[in-house]
């Protein structure tokens, strides 16, 4: 009768001790889909401010038919994306879009002088900024809900109750390249 109580009592622990790995995958988890539903918030504001810039440098650059043609479709890829997944893939080709559409815009010093691509851009340049500081959190989130699901016993657990490796919202090449390229500094 004792060997039964010692085995109940293990089992108990073992049981308890499963929920309490499961409950905190589940929470790391949907920390996780927190942080993306702010990166959501400001991927809708830039998506709302790309339109009017393309027109604004259609105005002074109308010939580039297809970066317009780009840029639209790359934005329309990065609206209608379901998954975390998949709106982190689209959200890398939209960018790169734009980082076109601004080198293009640098051949035309009309448009960069003008207050409304002016405006469009420190808007865009505010979002964007946004959007890095939630990619930070989110990335966070991320390596949280990755290095729980990796650590022993959680891993035994994790996978069969489908806590798989998620990815993390990288920047596109060519984002990174601007974004850690140093400034230039030109005195005339």
């Amino acid at each position: 009768m004792d060997t039964w109580i010692v085995i109940a009592l293990a089992l108990a622990i073992v049981v308890f001790f499963g929920i309490l790995l499961y409950n905190r995958l589940v929470a790391l988890r949907e920390s996780r889909k927190s942080a993306f539903s702010d990166i959501d918030v400001q991927l809708k504001l830039r998506h709302d401010l790309v339109p009017n810039l393309v027109e604004t440098v259609k105005g002074y650059a109308s010939h580039e038919k297809e970066l317009f043609e780009n840029v639209t479709q790359a934005r329309a890829n990065a609206q209608h994306a379901e998954s975390v997944n998949d709106k982190i893939r689209a959200e890398g080709a939209f960018g790169q879009a734009l980082y076109n559409l601004f080198a293009v815009a640098e051949n035309y010093p009309e448009l960069r002088a003008s207050d409304n691509f002016q405006r469009l851009q420190s808007e865009l340049t505010d979002v964007e900024h946004k959007i890095s500081s939630a990619r930070r959190f989110f990335n966070n989130a991320t390596n949280e809900y990755n290095t729980a699901a990796q650590q022993f016993p959680a891993n035994l657990m994790a996978g069969f109750f489908g806590f798989a490796k998620e990815p993390f919202f990288e920047l596109a090449d060519q984002e990174r390249k601007h974004i850690e390229a140093a400034p230039e500094v030109k005195f005339n």
